[in-house]
């Protein structure tokens, strides 16, 4: 019954930001490690940043600072601010999430949204 849910893509001119959003809902006990991967056209899907409970943070290289992940957890929420967006970062982007169910009560299990497109044109 857990769900997880994209918002904020769409259609960016390059060099311009955008910021994605994610809402976990549903029988939730607990949430450890949230993170965004996204799958370019034709490429398999990569990881682009992941954020614990605790609020520790792992980038992928080709961030390269420009993207910040971050999460809101009493509201249950994740977030990924894009900035300098590329034509290179077009793909789809989901959310990720380790979450224990509350109900049925069940051990830590992963989690994806259905995916949101983000497209950078030059």
């Amino acid at each position: 019954q857990v769900q997880l849910v994209e918002s904020g893509g769409g259609l960016v001119q390059a060099g311009g930001s955008l910021r994605l959003s994610c809402a976990a809902s549903g029988s939730i006990f607990t949430i450890n490690t949230m993170g965004w991967y996204r799958q370019p056209p034709g490429k398999q899907r990569e990881l682009v940043a992941s954020i614990t409970s605790g609020g520790s943070i792992n980038y992928a290289d080709f961030v390269k600072g420009r993207f910040t992940i971050s999460r809101d957890n009493a509201k249950t929420m994740m977030y990924l601010l894009m900035n300098k967006l590329t034509p290179e970062d077009t793909a789809v982007y989901y959310c990720n999430a380790l979450i224990k169910p509350s109900y049925p009560l069940g051990g830590p299990t992963n989690y994806w949204g259905q995916g949101t497109q983000v497209t950078v044109s030059s």
